[in-house]
């Protein structure tokens, strides 16, 4: 009985030994298997994943593009930023470090804010950024005093420079930090980067893309939270692209310095390719505050300036043209074939239609004067004649052709389209139809009309070259890939007409008597055509004008005429136009053609092919022997 369990106790025991032996080698079978599946088949990947987390990609910002002027003159680099770094990870306390930094250098309670907001979403080994755009001494400072600031990195990188920060600022704009929207619009992982900037205003804007490059790497070692041991590889990435602007920068500063003191706008282009050699807007402001950061109080000086510095009034400001569009007025009269160029209007200092007076600006008025005269003495009393037998809806059309009312294109954003009024235009603005007082005012540039002077320098040199459709441009190239100037079509104006309308405008300013006579250029070879303009602000009561207190400096700056003037030079072969205003400055004979003229002996003396013919022609010097 005894020998029975004992043989059953062993049969159980060998079951069991062997279920438990089975399992074991069944899990062992597993176990092995899979380690041959992670050790063996899946060690090629395995071994990539490591090493991904051994060692991280980081991103670089490439350096910004250069933007150059039409001669290779640097507009917009690049320089030195001496900075300062926090990392949070390796102070003990962020805000006692801060306050050692505070006594080293100005930390405003928005700046402290930020970084410690940042250190609470960032990773702890991530720099923050505490100070940038310092001086060498305050630079120099925080590095002799590094030992006693924890967590403080001095550190050197770049930022954009603006050698002409005023000079420019219209046109190249500025660059600043990355805004919540800015990430929102743009996916680039660039923007990303603590401290990128980007492009929001003027060129900088428009070109960001080919100015911004694209983003280099830092391969480096790391430990398992993501500090950094060594850096394994770098690539420096691909610098943006340097950009040619048409701009030829010496006569830009002239330009801007001859305006000093004045609300205004200077356009000069090329009339037969558009190219714009000068587009300045005055006052103006520096594009380094925005880039280095804007204090409030001087942001509020330029937002509250009544001269309307932010405002780039070569696109954007729009102005009663004034007498300056007579030309186009006289041209649409011309092709209607309902005014004989060589008709009589005799002016008497007033034009009467209806119970209602409208007044030349000559007060005893200019006598009996035809097309070309009523040009060369500005005469309003003609134009309001000639206006009235054409009407609105051909004014409207000679003014479109001539570019006038539309934008064009034009590379720096914020361009303006001004108002060329019509029929239908008064209708949907005011529900009333179109007046024939209205008429006679648009014929001489005032009422409804606005035009910016990017717009007026159109319009004259759409003169000059004889009809065709010129369009400006400031940008000549993009990296090595030069862009051709689009071909201008030919608008079929007449060529009679253009003739008749050129020489008023050469009696303007060559021929006594004329309006701008005084402010001709005198050199040979240089003279220029030109047209003056005075356009009224405000209306001007029968009370006031019988009294004769009409003098521009006797009222209030905002209430003072604008002086304008256009023109084209040479005269017997032209290649520019300019356009300019001087927002309330007045007689346009007596403060804006005087500039105008400054500004086209100076373009006409830069003159690139004047510059290369004169170099070829000028005497070799003699070869020394030896």
């Amino acid at each position: 009985m005894f020998m029975e369990k004992d043989s059953v106790r062993l049969k159980t025991f060998s079951r069991r030994a062997a279920l438990i032996g089975g399992v074991q080698f069944a899990a062992f079978s597993v176990l092995a298997s899979r380690m041959y599946y992670l050790q063996v088949l899946k060690s090629d990947e395995y071994t990539m994943l490591a090493e991904d987390n051994r060692i991280n990609v980081r991103l670089l910002a490439p350096l910004r593009g250069e933007i150059v002027d039409r001669f290779g003159k640097v507009l917009v680099s690049n320089r030195q930023n001496f900075r300062v770094l926090l990392v949070p990870e390796q102070s003990n306390d962020i805000e006692e470090t801060l306050d050692r930094v505070g006594r080293l250098l100005k930390i405003s309670d928005r700046q402290r804010r930020k970084i410690l907001r940042d250190a609470k979403r960032s990773a702890k080994f991530l720099p923050l950024t505490v100070a940038e755009n310092l001086s060498w001494e305050e630079f120099a400072e925080v590095n002799i005093h590094e030992p006693d600031l924890p967590g403080i990195q001095p550190d050197v990188g770049e930022t954009r420079h603006y050698p002409y920060g005023e000079e420019l600022a219209h046109i190249v704009g500025y660059v600043a930090p990355v805004s919540d929207r800015d990430l929102e619009d743009d996916k680039d992982p660039l923007l990303k980067l603590p401290g990128f900037r980007i492009g929001k205003l003027g060129l900088e804007s428009r070109l960001d893309d080919e100015l911004r490059g694209k983003a280099g790497a830092s391969h480096v070692e790391v430990n398992a939270y993501g500090r950094v041991i060594r850096e394994l590889s770098k690539d420096p990435g691909t610098a943006g692209a340097p950009i040619t602007l048409t701009l030829d920068m010496d006569v830009q500063k002239y330009a801007i310095d001859r305006m000093a003191g004045e609300s205004g706008a200077a356009v000069v282009m090329d009339i037969h390719t558009g190219e714009v050699v000068t587009i300045a807007s005055t006052p103006a402001f520096d594009s380094n505050d925005f880039n280095v950061g804007l204090s409030q109080k001087k942001w509020d000086g330029l937002r509250n300036n009544i001269y309307k510095p932010l405002v780039n009034k070569a696109i954007a400001g729009q102005y009663p043209p004034g007498s300056t569009v007579k030309m186009m007025v006289a041209l649409a009269a011309f092709e209607s074939g309902l005014v004989n160029p060589r008709h009589r209007v005799n002016c008497t200092g007033k034009y009467t239609l209806g119970n209602h007076d409208f007044h030349c600006w000559k007060k005893r008025g200019h006598g009996p004067v035809d097309m070309h005269h009523a040009i060369m003495y500005s005469c309003d009393t003609y134009f309001y004649e000639i206006a009235k037998k054409i009407g609105i809806d051909r004014i409207e059309a000679m003014a479109r052709r001539l570019g006038l009312g539309e934008t064009h294109g034009f590379e720096v954003p914020g361009e303006k389209s001004g108002l060329v009024p019509s029929r239908d235009w008064k209708r949907a603005r005011t529900g009333n139809s179109w007046q024939q007082g209205e008429t006679l005012i648009a014929g001489i540039g005032q009422g409804y009309m606005l035009a910016t002077p990017l717009q007026l320098a159109v319009m004259t040199s759409r003169i000059a070259n004889g009809g065709f459709a010129v369009q400006p441009r400031i940008v000549r190239g993009v990296g090595e890939t030069f862009i051709p100037p689009p071909e201008a079509s030919d608008m079929g104006i007449s060529k009679a007409g253009l003739e008749l309308v050129k020489a008023g405008m050469n009696a303007v300013s060559n021929i006594p008597g004329g309006t701008a006579f005084r402010s001709r250029i005198k050199e040979k070879g240089m003279e220029l055509a030109g047209k003056t303009g005075t356009a009224q602000v405000r209306r001007i009561s029968k009370a006031e004008r019988e009294s004769g207190v009409l003098k521009n400096k006797e009222l209030e700056w905002k209430q003072r005429d604008h002086a304008l003037f256009v023109a084209f030079a040479p005269v017997d072969n032209p290649q520019y136009a300019i356009s300019l205003i001087v927002e309330h400055g007045g007689s346009g004979s007596g403060v804006a053609a005087p500039i105008a003229r400054d500004i086209m002996r100076r373009v006409l003396e830069r003159d690139p092919a004047k510059r290369l013919t004169a170099a070829a022609t000028a005497p070799k010097p003699a070869k020394r022997g030896g």
